[in-house]
């Protein structure tokens, strides 16, 4: 039998002896795995419910604007946009861009909608046949997606349950909003017919944007039948917008005419800042509590194998009077601290994948929309994450674990066969 596989069977037969469960260690023992069973659940469930929160909101902002929006470079940040011609040189190569899920044309109008009771602003978000409305699909509660189609317009409109709620409307309700044109003094009325109800439960953008026929928009314009804001562009994946928008703004840079316009990419992240730095604070307080956890999971396992090595006195005596050193003797305690992790980890992963499941597909834990955005706690389980949520706890509490295993050396045989 190999050296190695002598430590090894040592520590098996002490991580199977019954009669060691009978031992004062057997109490310190549970303490520590039910630490770091407790712990582990703890850093799934708080990874999963971030990354699932950040996923979530990061989503519904994309859904109301695209991963990069392709503007006039003499339009500013406001609503009222400087139009440009739907058709470019450089469209058919964007669409085909490696990365490039999809692009559509929007055009936006400010405007107020007014009722006999109630008034307040809103932008008038117009959509041509290529828009994209599973978004808008998915968060619908009552109603339908009206249909737009480039050789005749609708006078449909999609609102939010909130500007319904605050307006006193419904569906198949007439609604009357009122703009003002940059070239002219006088107030423009439209009539509107409610054709559906959305709710995203994102405040901000709930009591913002209604969305109609882009032919709307361009009539109170007074644009030419091919002129829009912009375009949207969506992207595979998010992690790579940033070098995505700097591949679109090369491509229609190159392909841009001499004394033509010149479009301006922005991307979501830098068109609402505020909320994307929120986001990504949460990063912050995830990495605290993940490393509070672990260390307080290491410290319960160095109690543990302490008292291990305490109880342990005789045979490492013993050990030591055969012929075994310090380091082989250490082995023995490492190798069953590893038992005693993984059996740990083992109940963690259990816990904090059942409860994610759960989650997922019952919603058990609900939240105040108006105060997370969200109806139910989010969660976002990725094997990746539970890959290096494991490796990590393990490979840190071992390192802790190097520090007790030195005591073994101040043991020597002839004092621990006279305690025995």
């Amino acid at each position: 039998m190999s050296k190695l596989n002598f430590e090894l069977f040592i520590a098996r037969r002490i991580f199977s002896d019954r009669e060691n469960k009978r031992k004062f260690s057997r109490s310190i023992i549970s303490f520590a795995l039910f630490g770091i069973a407790f712990g582990l659940m703890l850093m799934i469930l708080s990874v999963a419910v971030v990354t699932g929160f950040k996923k979530e909101i990061r989503d519904k902002v994309i859904g109301f604007g695209s991963h990069i929006q392709l503007v006039n470079f003499d339009s500013n940040s406001s609503f009222e946009t400087v139009p440009v011609n739907r058709n470019q040189l450089w469209m058919s190569r964007l669409k085909s861009l490696k990365g490039i899920r999809h692009v559509e044309i929007f055009a936006t109008k400010p405007g107020i909608i007014k009722t006999n009771e109630e008034m307040m602003g809103m932008v008038l978000k117009g959509v041509g046949a290529d828009f994209d409305w599973s978004f808008f699909k998915e968060n619908l509660v009552s109603g339908s997606i009206f249909a737009v189609s480039d050789s005749s317009y609708t006078d449909k409109v999609l609102i939010s349950r909130q500007v319904a709620s605050l307006m006193k409307l419904k569906v198949g309700d007439p609604v009357y909003c009122y703009f003002l044109n940059d070239k002219a003094t006088d107030q423009r009325m439209r009539k509107f017919s409610v054709s559906g109800i959305y709710q995203t439960s994102l405040e901000e953008f709930d009591r913002l944007f209604v969305l109609a026929d882009i032919q709307q928009v361009r009539k109170l314009n007074g644009w030419k039948p091919d002129e829009v804001s912009g375009f949207e562009v969506s992207i595979d994946n998010f992690d790579q917008l940033g070098d995505m928008t700097k591949k679109v703004k090369g491509l229609t840079i190159h392909y841009t005419e001499k004394d033509s316009v010149m479009m301006r990419p922005v991307s979501i992240t830098s068109k609402y800042p505020q909320i994307f730095d929120w986001l990504n604070l949460l990063d912050m307080n995830v990495w605290i509590i993940l490393t509070l956890i672990i260390l307080v999971a290491g410290f319960n396992m160095v109690s543990g194998l302490l008292i291990l090595i305490l109880e342990r006195t005789s045979m490492i005596g013993t050990l030591k009077a055969i012929g075994s050193n310090n380091y082989s003797i250490r082995k023995v305690f490492l190798y069953l601290s590893f038992f005693l992790i993984g059996r740990g980890m083992l109940w963690g992963n259990i816990a904090g994948i059942g409860i994610c499941l759960l989650q997922s597909y019952f919603h058990i834990f609900h939240l105040d929309p108006t105060s997370y955005y969200l109806e139910y706690v989010p969660v976002n389980l990725k094997v990746i994450h539970l890959l290096m949520l494991n490796a990590g706890t393990l490979a840190v509490t071992l390192l802790m674990l190097l520090v007790p295993s030195w005591y073994v050396s101040r043991i020597s045989p002839d004092r621990a066969l006279r305690f025995d």
